[in-house]
């Protein structure tokens, strides 16, 4: 939602500063689509020729995120700590019965009981891997939170890609609007024979490319650029917490307290309060014990 007031302001602002100032829109308006044709068929060209079919998938899907917003709510890192504590707490109690659970998560009595997480590949991948070398005496925490760290950085790298896409094509569309310009320029002097108001629309409408390229640069392509990557960078706290949690329990601290790490290391605007979870670990007990 606070995209759509985002791009509404920046038009209303734009465009009723223009108005507001004596312009008419008329030459913007007959300009625009072959102006828009050029720069941004140019556009969508180089962001074709620079990107293969995944990453041009990844980020058409990536766009959305700039009106959706963040994946993971406070109740989903809540959920999250629950669902770690009853794997640890299993895995401590009875370590031959969670494989069970971390071989076929999606036949788990504890994973089902998830089911925003248990639809999340890579979280559930981080937990069931983690968790089954930790079985494989695999055990060395120093070094579990060595590899969880690499790979993790290779998974953000591979999701900011699509920022980084946006962001090249934001940075070549004032060049591409200079371009417009120019050739709207070499129209203007094929007409230099024209009378002055005349050419004062031809060249009117040659700077609308110029416009147009910064326009939608610095206006909406850059902006959904940072916007996708705050998002993603937010929504990698979620895995942050996974590591945190599992490289704890590795170093051998009580359950409670492993979780209570992973709260700890939470940022604040969507850290669980220490009541609310605690309220939240006495519900799973009492599942457990059913």
């Amino acid at each position: 939602m606070i995209g759509i007031i985002g791009i509404v302001v920046i038009f209303v602002m734009v465009f009723g500063g223009y108005l507001a100032a004596g312009g008419k829109m008329g030459i913007i308006l007959k300009s625009l689509p072959f102006e828009l044709t050029m720069i941004g068929g140019a556009a969508v060209g180089a962001f074709f020729i620079s990107n293969d079919m995944a990453a041009i998938k990844q980020a058409t899907k990536d766009i959305g995120k700039v009106f959706k917003g963040v994946k993971w709510s406070p109740e989903d890192y809540r959920d999250l700590l629950c669902l770690l504590f009853e794997l640890i707490r299993l895995a401590r109690q009875n370590a031959v019965a969670l494989e069970e659970h971390i071989e076929a998560p999606g036949e788990s009595a504890i994973f089902t009981r998830y089911p925003r997480i248990l639809a999340d590949k890579e979280a559930i991948d981080l937990i069931c891997d983690t968790l089954r070398s930790a079985s494989m005496n695999y055990d060395d925490p120093h070094q579990v939170e060595e590899v969880l760290e690499k790979r993790m950085e290779a998974n953000l790298h591979h999701a900011l890609h699509s920022s980084h896409a946006l962001q090249t094509v934001a940075d070549g569309l004032p060049a591409l609007g200079i371009v417009a310009a120019v050739l709207g320029v070499i129209k203007t002097m094929g007409s230099i024979d024209q009378p002055p108001e005349i050419l004062g629309r031809l060249i009117g409408g040659a700077l609308v490319g110029t416009f147009l390229g910064v326009f939608l640069s610095y206006g909406l392509v850059g902006p959904f650029s940072t916007k996708v990557k705050t998002i993603v960078e937010e929504d990698g706290h979620f895995y942050d917490l996974i590591r945190e949690v599992l490289v704890a329990n590795l170093h051998n601290h009580a359950t409670n307290i492993c979780i209570e790490v992973g709260r700890q290391n939470t940022p604040s605007h969507i850290r669980p309060s220490f009541s609310d979870l605690e309220e939240a670990l006495k519900g799973a007990k009492q599942q457990d014990a059913a």
